[in-house]
């Protein structure tokens, strides 16, 4: 009974050390958590986001108005 503990054990012992994954000890990085980039404005010099930013022609502008300024 004894040896079929002990076989069990390192059986155990060997999965856990060689084929259970392993978990990591940092949290993973996600996407969403880092910053996006800030890109200035063409126009006024204001930083916006560079999801939220206009494009046009190539360059950055932060809202309709300076987009406008650009265009009048």
């Amino acid at each position: 009974m004894l040896k079929l503990l002990l076989f069990v054990g390192l059986i155990t012992t060997i999965y856990y050390l060689f084929f259970a994954k392993k978990k990591s000890l940092t949290s993973p990085r996600n996407d969403d958590s880092m910053e996006e980039a800030m890109i200035p404005c063409t126009m006024c010099g204001t930083y916006v986001q560079a999801k939220e930013a206009l494009m046009s022609s190539g360059k950055y502008y932060c809202s309709p108005e300076c987009l406008k300024k650009k265009q009048g």
